[in-house]
């Protein structure tokens, strides 16, 4: 029932009210004051027509408290009081009763007809009668007995018409039947007293709507502040979403989603209400190109992943399409076989090679086998939607893989060298096409590529990088050195070219011959010094100097100078040359021999400290020396200190190993012996003297010798004392 015929009902209902109570004041009045006249008449019927006019009010401002008070106070004061009540819950049942029989009779008008005109007029007359009739008027027996039976209908009825109505409660989600659509609004039918209202809008995923369709919805509010059933599409999916995509995904259904917009790596797909995320991989089988073209379109999908933590959906459109394509890869594959030549469509090129399109199956080019010659990058040779030819090289059937070539169509260039008639030792000329840390290639014809070698490079011992020699593109004239037409290998030499050093290196460089050369590199054990190129030579660390003793090459020379030098030996059959560089001097040693002979005592300064002594340099001769740690006491007792100047004493010289051992507590040492030689010497003169004299010794002999005796015990004392 709408909400007007709510309204209506409601004042008919309280003007019935008001007419009963106001005929029940004038019964009352009438039974009191046995005579009354027009004037009381006419005063009486004022208030009467007021109060009808109050009746005529909003449902609101007169509240049902009011009529059954009045009843009541009605009932209390007299009995025709009793009868007006009477009268008054009739007219009220019928007003109630007359709602749900309009509203069934619209429903049913086969079963129920509506009634005469006549009979219609009746029931009003009578009603009018009653309500203006006198208490002794009334047949209240029959009125009763009357009242008793519409009460019993209308129970009846509005049973029967509850009975048509769900029990629907706010927030509860149910099926409604869309029953009009406007430019703005879909009107839907969930069969309560109203029919609810939901914008259009809720409904743009879905443009096939239309009406007679059913479709799920929440009930917002029963009746908003207009009387209006407020319902919700959108809400109603939202709750149901989720049971629908756990469903959907556990049985791999197909969905239908509505694409919302692009977003970072794929676009935004409306299903079930639900944001779900379509990445551009899985759009379609091919790549995607231009990603706005699907926005606002709505396509099928099948949900490949849910996660229940972070409520986040993936879905699939390729999903579908692989599906479909799956049957005819195995139907195509069955086909195949290697070696068959077959026309694609570039699909996608990247990095390592191409995929072409073989018409419902995608095989692989790798980059190697585009073309016989180098390719940088796949693009170069092929670009997108380009029809090729390819041969197959290898598939498998259980991955679907297939391997393709391109470059197989054509003959192998290696094939063209039996025409060319080329051997070793041959002198061509190349383009550098690729360079190395080993090497770098040249290509001699297309396709056909020979390596040169670092080492074939140059002369020189001393390997360096290729780029030191050859640049990318430059065209270079070599040597094949080897060829080998089954591995499809050729070696190639650029230092062949000019003349080997070493074919006359005795000649040019003999032993014993003064040469200058370039430090090009040190080792721990010596320097490596460059005669000229391809000519190299090594100087040992202990020929560097014939008097310093060097720990190691860098503490002498520096890389890139100059180095007088000496050839000491010539290896020719293994490439090796010995040099030397204290041999361009004389040696020292034999001047040093009459200098610092054993025994001799130098001026000389202490060095440096080290771990058993220390070094001693004698700058007038220009050697050093070693003093070890027990010789290094001075004469009051302390030790030397780097920096002191002191005299020492040669105690070793060793000509051949270039070693010289001084020390300078034995110079003290030395001195304080030959005072106790003397003072023994003295000592021996006396006591002979003494001994010769014994026999004529006398008392005053005797008193002699015992004073010699006390002055060398003195003597003797003296000594002890200074030590």
């Amino acid at each position: 029932m709408s909400e007007e015929t709510n309204k209506k009902v409601e004042e008919t209902e309280k003007v019935e009210v008001t007419q009963n109570q106001t005929t029940a004041s004038a019964d009352q009045a009438e039974t009191t004051e046995a005579v009354e006249t027009p004037e009381a008449k006419t005063t009486e019927e004022a208030p009467v027509a007021e109060e009808a006019a109050e009746a005529e009010t909003p449902a609101e401002d007169v509240p049902e408290a009011s009529a059954e008070e009045t009843a009541e106070e009605a009932k209390e004061e007299t009995p025709e009081a009793a009868a007006e009540e009477a009268v008054e819950e009739a007219a009220t049942e019928e007003a109630k009763a007359e709602e749900p029989k309009a509203e069934e009779k619209a429903k049913q008008p086969e079963k129920k007809e509506a009634p005469a005109a006549e009979e219609t007029a009746e029931e009003e007359e009578n009603s009018f009668e009653l309500m203006n009739a006198s208490p002794a008027e009334v047949d209240w027996d029959a009125l009763e007995s009357n009242v008793l039976q519409d009460g019993a209908d209308v129970g009846e009825e509005e049973k029967m018409y509850e009975a048509t109505l769900g029990s629907l409660a706010e927030h509860q989600v149910v099926d409604g039947k869309i029953i009009t659509i406007t430019d703005r609004e879909v009107i839907i039918d969930i069969e309560s007293k109203s029919e609810g209202v939901v914008s259009l809008n809720e409904f743009r995923y879905n443009p096939e709507l239309k009406v007679g369709d059913s479709v799920e919805v929440l009930i917002d509010k029963q009746e908003d502040k207009n009387g209006q059933l407020v319902l919700s599409h959108k809400k109603a999916r939202q709750i149901r979403a989720w049971d629908r995509v756990n469903e959907a995904h556990a049985a791999e259904e197909i969905v239908n989603g509505y694409v919302k917009c692009r977003t970072k790596g794929g676009m935004i797909v409306d299903v079930f209400g639900i944001e779900a995320f379509l990445p551009g991989s899985q759009i379609d089988v091919k790549p995607i190109r231009d990603y706005d073209a699907y926005v606002n379109k709505t396509m099928e999908f099948r949900i490949v992943k849910i996660n229940h933590e972070f409520k986040n959906v993936v879905v699939s459109h390729k999903a579908l399409i692989e599906a479909d394509l799956e049957e005819q890869k195995k139907e195509i594959i069955s086909k195949l076989e290697k070696g068959q030549v077959l026309e694609g469509v570039v699909k996608n090129i990247t990095s390592y090679g191409v995929f072409v399109d073989l018409g419902g199956v995608d095989g692989l080019v790798h980059v190697t086998d585009l073309s016989w010659s180098r390719v940088g990058h796949p693009s170069e040779m092929l670009e997108l939607d380009q029809k090729i030819n390819v041969v197959i090289l290898d598939f498998d059937e259980s991955k679907t893989r297939i391997q393709l070539g391109i470059k197989q169509l054509e003959a192998h260039p290696w094939d063209q060298l039996a025409d060319k008639n080329f051997s070793v030792g041959d002198k061509i000329k190349g383009k550098v096409v690729v360079i190395a840390d080993y090497g770098a290639f040249v290509e001699i014809l297309p396709g056909v590529e020979g390596l040169i070698h670092v080492s074939e490079m140059s002369w020189s011992t001393h390997l360096r990088s290729a780029q030191d020699f050859v640049t990318t593109g430059q065209e270079v004239e070599c040597i094949i050195l080897s060829l080998d037409m089954e591995e499809r290998k050729m070696s190639l030499g650029m230092k062949q070219l000019t003349p080997d050093p070493w074919t006359d290196i005795t000649s040019k460089y003999p032993k014993g011959g003064k040469h200058k050369g370039t430090v090009r590199n040190f080792t721990n054990f010596g320097i490596f010094v460059e005669l000229e190129e391809g000519i190299d030579g090594l100087i040992h660390i202990s020929d560097l100097s014939w008097t310093k003793k060097i720990k190691h090459p860098s503490e002498f020379t520096s890389v890139g100078s100059l180095m007088e030098v000496v050839v000491l030996e010539i290896d020719t059959d293994n490439r090796k040359l010995s040099l030397g560089h204290k041999q361009v001097t004389d040696n020292p040693w034999d001047t040093y021999a009459t200098l610092m002979e054993e025994g001799s005592i130098l001026e000389g300064k202490v060095n440096e400290i080290v771990d058993r002594g220390a070094t001693v340099t004698f700058e007038n001769i220009g050697v050093e020396a070693f003093i070890p740690g027990r010789h290094m006491g001075k004469e009051d007792g302390s030790q030397l200190k780097a920096g002191e100047v002191a005299d020492f004493k040669v105690i070793e010289f060793n000509k051949e190993g270039r070693r010289v051992v001084v020390s300078h507590s034995q110079i003290h040492g030395d001195v304080q012996k030959e005072n106790d030689a003397k003072e023994a010497k003295e000592t021996g003169k006396n006591v002979k003297k003494i001994q010769s004299n014994v026999e004529r010794s006398t008392l005053g002999d005797i008193e002699a010798l015992s004073q010699l005796k006390a002055d060398m015990q003195a003597d003797e004392d003296k000594k002890k004392s200074k030590k």
